[in-house]
């Protein structure tokens, strides 16, 4: 270990833990991106984080938090000290009255929905996993696909943040309102979130079926009810074949149906699928094929109106299997948008230019399917909306997932331009990226454009974090971090280069600062903060 940490440490209580390791490789969970933490903690007390972030200051160093790393990005990529809160995952309590639960921010979101099946109760809403924590799951504007539903944030009561001076301060709807709506989309730049009061509900089962549909008929029912017949559904898009598979699910007091099995669904599946990616690879006309493959023996659908049916618990039911390795490029446009996103893209996949209106090339480019297609509604909701939230204001949200497999680390040939073509298009739609996610061409400007309370978030992001403990290259990249000039915070990491990885994707290196005291280092710099009649400590972000 370094010696300057040594020295530091030797000054602070050695009653409190510092849980470091010095030779720990970070990787996405996609492995597109590698890198590697001078330091990997794992905290098991709110004390032992406080002790982590009084170092930091000390020894001039950026602070990551990161969970499974569930984003394909370079978002939670550091040469600094990466912080892991997989031992920090208790629940502190659970209110069956009022049905809220209340969580170290650590726990994954499968520990945490088996506890709390064990009270009877279930998250309203799920997205597609359940390996992320609960803190990264807000932070990146996690959804699921229901319009009586928003992003997971929107079930959130109240958090608790421990800032870049060590202070742990509460933040709602009721107090703290600017951090509150800054935190629910944090992308883990404001400080450490150690706490969450999160609304559950009663535990459901679900009844679903899926059905396969010509893309003509989805579109014809778009006006209809299609997203709102059910409580949740969502799609997916067979470019190719101009087909679709339609899931809905509702709340049900039915006996558990376990969907069929088949081979696909077993190891022999898996593996012929990703042989198949692979050789497409090399050959990518075979992708149309493979399509029709994938719907035949995944799905078992052979002609329009073929369904099948089950009876899960609410999580297996909303779960799904991610497979392999992916880049994933979703948006966010209003729904109302669908039918001619769907009908411009699957025209530029044909060939189609006149219709498409897409200025980027098709020609021999060929992408995987499905596309996946989810909605949510944030319109209705009464709490204080996330200045990052990437969903319409004033109407339901269409998501457009693009997908692209990555068989055995290998990035297929499509990739770059099929996502500069798909962003073309969801940018002049009216789209946002969802955070988590690999978009490329999105530039500062048309983020602040995108985001009217961008200025207020990055506000409150200068106010909590002023040496940017919490600043990395992503951030600087894609976010102005000072409004009147670029320059870099104390703190702050940038990459210095990547370089191709032996196992795929790339391997990320950040440039540190040198250690030395910091010019915010002490506690009076935090100039937000101001004493409570109650003694403690509590924070000003108005403007």
């Amino acid at each position: 270990m370094d010696p300057y940490l040594q020295w530091e440490l030797s000054q602070m209580d050695n009653h409190v833990p510092f849980r470091a390791s010095t030779h720990h490789q970070h990787h996405t969970w996609a492995k597109t991106y590698h890198s590697f933490p001078e330091l990997y903690i794992q905290p098991r007390s709110t004390e032992e984080i406080r002790k982590i972030v009084h170092l930091a200051q000390r020894c001039r160093r950026r602070l990551v938090v990161v969970g499974c790393g569930h984003s394909p990005s370079d978002l939670t990529c550091t040469s600094s000290w990466m912080i892991n809160l997989d031992h920090y995952n208790k629940i502190l309590d659970i209110d069956q009255d009022c049905k809220t639960v209340v969580m170290q921010a650590g726990i994954r979101l499968h520990d945490l929905i088996a506890q709390l099946k064990d009270s009877g109760l279930a998250m309203p809403n799920l997205g597609s996993i359940d390996n992320q924590s609960i803190a990264g799951a807000l932070a990146t504007a996690t959804h699921g696909s229901s319009t009586r539903h928003g992003i997971l944030s929107q079930s959130v009561k109240s958090l608790k943040i421990m800032l870049a001076n060590g202070h742990e301060v509460s933040c709602s709807a009721d107090g703290n309102r600017d951090l509150f709506r800054a935190a629910l989309v944090s992308l883990g730049a404001l400080g450490v979130v150690t706490e969450v009061t999160f609304q559950m509900i009663s535990a459901f089962r679900l009844q679903w079926s899926q059905s396969l549909h010509s893309l003509e008929e989805i579109v014809a029912d778009w006006e209809q009810d299609l997203w709102n017949r059910a409580e949740f559904t969502r799609i997916w898009w067979l470019p190719y074949k101009k087909k679709a598979v339609r899931w809905r699910a509702d709340k049900t007091i039915q006996d558990i149906q376990v969907p069929p099995s088949n081979w696909w669904t077993g190891a022999l599946g898996f593996h012929t699928y990703h042989i198949l990616l692979y050789i497409s690879t090399w050959v990518p006309r075979i992708l149309p094929a493979l399509e029709r493959f994938v719907l035949s023996v995944q799905y078992g659908f052979q002609h329009d109106g073929d369904r099948a049916t089950g009876v899960q618990e609410s999580h297996a039911g909303l779960l799904m299997n991610c497979l392999y390795s992916q880049f994933v490029n979703e948006w966010a446009i209003p729904l109302v948008k669908g039918p001619e996103a769907l009908a411009r893209l699957s025209a530029w996949f044909h060939g189609d230019d006149e219709v498409a209106r897409i200025p980027y090339d098709l020609g021999n480019l060929y992408v995987h399917a499905p596309i996946e297609i989810r909605v949510t509604d944030t319109s209705a909701n009464p709490g204080p909306r996330p200045y990052l939230d990437n969903t319409v204001p004033d109407g339901p949200t269409l998501y457009l997932n693009a997908t692209l497999y990555r068989p055995y680390g290998r990035d297929p040939p499509c990739w770059k331009r099929y996502y500069e073509a798909f962003e073309w298009l969801m940018k002049e739609l009216g789209g946002r990226p969802h955070w988590a996610k690999n978009f490329s061409s999105v530039t500062k400007d048309e983020f602040h454009d995108m985001y009217p309370n961008m200025k207020d978030w990055l506000r409150v992001r200068h106010q909590s974090d002023p040496d940017g403990m919490f600043v990395g290259d992503w951030h600087r990249r894609h976010l102005v971090l000072e409004t009147d000039r670029e320059v870099m915070f104390p703190f702050e990491e940038r990459a210095s280069r990547t370089e191709p990885a032996k196992a795929g994707g790339l391997n990320w290196f950040g440039q540190l600062p040198a250690k030395s005291s910091s010019p915010h280092s002490n506690e009076e710099s935090f100039d937000v903060m101001y004493e409570t009649r109650e003694g403690g400590r509590s924070y000003n972000y108005e403007k």
